[in-house]
């Protein structure tokens, strides 16, 4: 009876240990299913809210109410979409956990015809026709009091920059105000008006960087004819600044000295300029001598190091050294703007150097490899071999990009230059009526200076396509970064920069490009060499040629085949060695790469299944001492 009793009890407390176990188990679930937890491991926390959001989220004065309008249930849902706005609706909850409840994100499934449908609509967003005929909503609305800002599609493109967006968003809308940039440029960048004159032919859409610049402040072109700067202008930037007057660049001298900050884009060649007018370099030579600041605008860098891979005359392709690709070693790591971006496209770019004795500070932001020198401009058009020829690599760096800050002395210590006759007595009136010049800083200014314009062109950043019926703009470089950055520095907003500067999703072998550089070094050495082997025979034989006698012209002397026989000689044993470097490079990254097979194929796995075996030896060892014991 007792033992029955027992058994009884057993049972009942087995019976109750599930039940409380499952308890607890629907209990952890109920908790913790809104619980996100999240770990990135990617060595640039490219999935982790960086410092400078966290920092704008700390300081929101409006709470901000973030729309998502996303169309989840569509049965055929292409699957690259389906992952994509899993991470960003992930990501978005991020803004919301970290926001201490200054933020709030509600979702919206936009079906048709639907009361969600026609909020997404009257939000301004867009949606995407799939080929099936359905249509799909991903985009997002930020709201904070009065203030709406909306991103009409979430574009799987600019993921990499999808937390820039939206931080931007949500500081935007927390004022009305926004800041001001004038901009004077030589180049069309604000694009042109269809010409109806021409048979209705299509106008030119403004350059990229100008559309990006206006989602953020008011953009004002300021003409090249103009003769003052708007007192209410936050940022200045000179766009390849060709032929401007005097009065203008009196004006453009009153704002720096007045404290304003400005953004240089200067070049010695600008292939966007006006074909009719050949290249033409942009340099306020006035300026500048005030900025300490020179360029050789007769030059362009060439550099080895940083080639760019491009199709020749004869649609061969080959490394052209003119075209600067350069790479994360170019940025001033330990400034700001530059420290976290990994490339640019400058095509004949110019270098800067700062005045001896200068007295303002000049910090570089971009800067040529070891393997760069200055070549003419007009060699632009050379063949790349003939480039090599006489390729000497400069002493000095040359700086591609810099910034200067101080209180800068005035381009015009004489005064105002003269103005134009006026045209009545009103104007007359006027000009006289305005205050005398500064001769003298009153505030210290900081000037970004780019030896390139043409690297804000579209086509050498940012390439498009079209992703169900919609273009997407896929930026491949950081040249927009390095302005945008720019921008928001000397506008007073740092806290941005951080955020879109935060590296690539993309790792390249820096190991085989390094072989290839170092490899290419050398190649480059001994075809110097082979060419002035040809130099130095042709002069021999020029020599010997003209020691004969006019009945002798047309014989060849045994000294001159004497010489000819060495020439080719040492032209078989340079050739030998050129064939023998690019064999040892091939060597040597087909050697690296067979490395990397066998630590990811068998030495892992080798690893794995060696410390499985030392622990059962150890389990079995220890089995065996308590038997014995």
């Amino acid at each position: 009876m007792v033992a029955k009793k027992q058994s009884v009890q057993k049972t009942l407390f087995s019976a109750g240990g599930v039940i409380l176990l499952l308890v607890i188990l629907i209990l952890v679930n109920v908790v913790f299913a809104r619980v996100v937890i999240r770990y990135d491991a990617t060595a640039d926390n490219l999935y982790s809210l960086s410092d400078g959001t966290r920092d704008i989220l700390a300081d929101l004065a409006v709470p901000v109410t973030i729309k998502v309008f996303y169309t989840d249930d569509l049965p055929n849902l292409p699957n690259s979409i389906k992952a994509f706005a899993g991470r960003a609706l992930d990501f978005l909850q991020e803004y919301e956990a970290l926001s201490d409840g200054k933020v709030t994100i509600e979702r919206y499934n936009p079906k048709i015809d639907s009361e969600e449908e026609e909020w997404a609509l009257k939000y301004g967003l867009r949606g995407m026709d799939l080929p099936t005929g359905d249509r799909i909503f991903f985009g997002l609305v930020a709201l904070a009091a009065d203030q709406e800002e909306a991103m009409p599609v979430i574009d799987p493109a600019r993921e990499s920059h999808l937390e820039y967006d939206l931080t931007r968003m949500i500081s935007r809308v927390q004022t009305a105000k926004k800041l001001k940039i004038g901009i004077v440029s030589g180049l069309p960048i604000f694009g042109a008006p269809a010409m109806q004159q021409f048979g209705g032919q299509r106008g030119m859409q403004p350059w990229l960087f100008v559309t990006e610049l206006r989602k953020t402040y008011t953009v004002e072109q300021i003409q090249p004819t103009a003769t003052e700067v708007a007192t209410d202008t936050d940022l200045l930037i000179l766009f390849h600044p060709k032929n401007l007057s005097d009065q203008l660049l009196y004006a453009i001298d009153q704002y720096v000295l007045k404290g304003g900050n400005l953004i240089a884009y200067v070049d010695p060649m600008s292939l966007m300029d006006d074909p009719r007018q050949g290249p033409m370099p942009s340099w306020p030579q006035k300026l500048f001598d005030a900025w300490d600041l020179e360029m050789d605008t007769g030059s362009v860098v060439i550099d080895y190091n940083y080639a760019t891979r491009l199709r020749n005359q004869n649609n061969q392709p080959e490394n052209n050294p003119l075209w600067l690709s350069v790479g994360p070693q170019a940025f001033n790591s330990a400034e700001i703007v530059t420290a976290e971006l990994e490339s640019a496209l400058m095509p004949l770019a110019g270098a800067l150097k700062r005045k001896a004795d200068s007295p303002y500070d000049f910090e570089p932001l971009l800067t040529a490899s070891a393997n760069a020198a200055l070549v003419e401009s007009f060699k632009h058009s050379l063949p790349v071999d003939a480039l090599r020829r006489d390729f000497n690599p400069s002493s000095d760096p040359l700086y591609l990009a810099a910034k200067i800050t101080g209180r800068f002395k005035s381009a015009f210590p004489e005064g105002a230059p003269a103005q134009a006759p006026a045209a009545d007595d009103a104007e007359t009136e006027a000009n006289a009526a305005k205050p005398a010049g500064l001769t003298e800083a009153a505030a210290s200014a900081t000037i970004f200076v780019f030896a390139d314009s043409d690297m804000l062109y579209d086509g050498y950043y940012v390439s498009r396509q079209n992703f169900l019926g919609m273009e997407i703009a896929n930026i491949f470089n950081d040249n927009l970064n390095l302005l945008l950055n720019a921008s928001e520095m000397l506008t007073g907003s740092e806290a941005l920069i951080s955020i879109r500067s935060r590296g690539s999703f993309e790792r390249p072998f820096l190991r085989v490009k390094a072989l290839e550089q170092k490899a290419q070094a050398k190649w480059l050495d001994r075809e110097q060499e082979l060419v002035r082997q040809v130099e130095a025979t042709n002069e021999k034989l020029r020599a010997i040629e003209n020691r004969k006698d006019a009945s002798q012209k047309a014989i060849i002397s045994p000294e001159q085949e004497a010489e000819i026989a060495k020439f080719q000689t040492e032209k078989i044993r340079i050739n030998r060695e050129l064939k023998l470097v690019r064999r040892n490079l091939r060597s040597e990254i087909d050697a690296l790469g067979r490395t990397l097979k066998v630590v990811n194929i068998f030495l892992m796995p080798l690893l794995v299944s060696l410390v499985g075996i030392a622990y059962a030896l150890y389990r079995r060892r220890k089995v065996a001492q308590q038997e014995n014991g």
